[in-house]
């Protein structure tokens, strides 16, 4: 929440309320809200979808209390009684025919506080008492979600309360990832071994955007632009990156990162090279880096044999004899169009550095400096793009690539 820009007015956890759910589930059974029911799931699947009443329905309140209270107690086993909420049991949509309130549920809770609990509310019982506890008049959902204000208005009808209003989002596909906007999807792919964890960079996540060195705030202003609507929107990733790139320029640093190097003799020229650590504001000065007696380039930015390029922050070279010659010309021939401008790293004092992206790791070197940036620092790799600072050690440095 902090890392999307909001804060928070109080925090709470439904599993320190599980008392006060309890209360109403009692409170909603003596109004004649609920029964206990100790129907099997496929019992009860298949009245509620013939629109009949299971047997329990016209439990007594004092029988289903009697229930309930040895469903708090521990008593039963999961699966051996549930609390049903009793609705219209011929709705026309089955979904809102006497739906589960509570259940029992064996696996401990992992917070110390509730591990004691067996007893719980469902989501749709437990959410809609909190939305009126806490004087809740507005609800955002997913359209997946329509049902849940459904089922929650006869809890709400029984207690006379006023019902937040309610307005539904479409579901919303993230462009640029081959991982499904699915949590369970998303889970699949972990336990299987093909994702590295939630915050891995190819997963749909906040928390792989951020560990990428995407801020909060381009998120929101993103999904601020879509609205909301019921329809199913694609959401471009491009206007996510728009929207950071304006927050990270300014202040990142830019340093040379270069992928599958090739090595080069270096024959001439100066002994170190002074880039600027932002071509905007030269108040910040320059980095220093140590050329040696050999550089490393990408491979396509090799020249034929013969030909020039500009070594960006050294200057010119040409391409003789498996070696880059310095040739001392002016920057007029990078004006002139006739001389390309290519980043590089020297050969021997460069850094070992992996960049993490959404296609894939790339591996290379970068320039001795990166080692200067401290874990979720963002830099921009000249020619490359913007990349989060993740570690430095066991022999690298890696960076998570955020957007060009």
């Amino acid at each position: 929440i902090e890392y999307l820009g909001f804060e928070p007015d109080e925090v709470v956890r439904a599993s320190d309320r599980v008392e006060t759910y309890y209360e109403y589930a009692r409170e909603l059974v003596e109004a004649g809200g609920a029964y206990t029911c100790t129907c099997g799931g496929e019992e009860f699947s298949a009245l509620k979808n013939d629109a009949r009443a299971c047997p329990h329905r016209d439990k007594n309140a004092a029988t289903t209390l009697e229930e309930f209270e040895a469903m708090v107690d521990g008593a039963y086993d999961p699966g051996d009684i549930v609390l049903r909420v009793r609705t219209d049991i011929e709705h026309r949509n089955p979904a809102l025919r006497d739906w589960v309130a509570f259940r029992m549920i064996d696996t401990p809770h992992p917070r110390e506080e509730a591990a004691g609990y067996r007893c719980w509310p469902m989501l749709d019982f437990q959410s809609g008492i909190d939305d009126h506890e806490f004087s809740i008049t507005h609800i955002i959902r997913g359209i997946d979600l329509q049902d849940s204000a459904k089922r929650q208005g006869f809890v709400y009808d029984y207690f006379g309360w006023e019902y937040p209003e309610v307005v539904h989002w479409g579901h919303v596909q993230i462009d640029a990832y081959d991982v499904a906007m699915s949590t369970s999807t998303i889970k699949e792919r972990i336990e299987a071994g093909e994702l590295d964890g939630w915050d891995d960079p190819r997963a749909p996540t906040v928390a792989g955007l951020r560990r990428r060195g995407i801020r909060g705030k381009a998120i929101v202003e993103a999904m601020t632009e879509l609205g909301t609507s019921t329809s199913n929107v694609d959401l471009a990733m491009s206007s996510i990156y728009a929207a950071n790139r304006e927050l990270i320029d300014d202040e990142s640093d830019r340093r040379f990162f270069v992928r599958d190097g090739v090595e080069k003799t270096l024959l001439g020229g100066p002994e170190t090279a002074e880039p600027p650590l932002h071509p905007d504001h030269e108040e910040r000065g320059t980095r220093s880096i140590p050329v040696g007696g050999a550089v490393r380039v990408e491979p396509d930015d090799v020249p034929p044999n013969g030909k020039r390029v500009w070594l960006k922050g050294l200057g010119p070279v040409r391409h003789t004899r498996n070696a880059f010659e310095f040739t001392g010309d002016d920057i007029e021939v990078v004006r002139e169009g006739d001389v390309n401008v290519v980043h590089w790293v020297p050969a021997d004092e460069s850094v070992p550095l992996r960049l993490r992206t959404m296609d894939g790791d790339a591996t290379g070197r970068a320039e001795p400096g990166i080692a200067s940036h401290d874990p979720d620092e963002v830099v921009q790799f000249e020619r490359i793009g913007f990349a989060k600072i993740d570690r430095h050690g066991n022999g690298e440095s890696v960076a998570y690539f955020a957007h060009r």
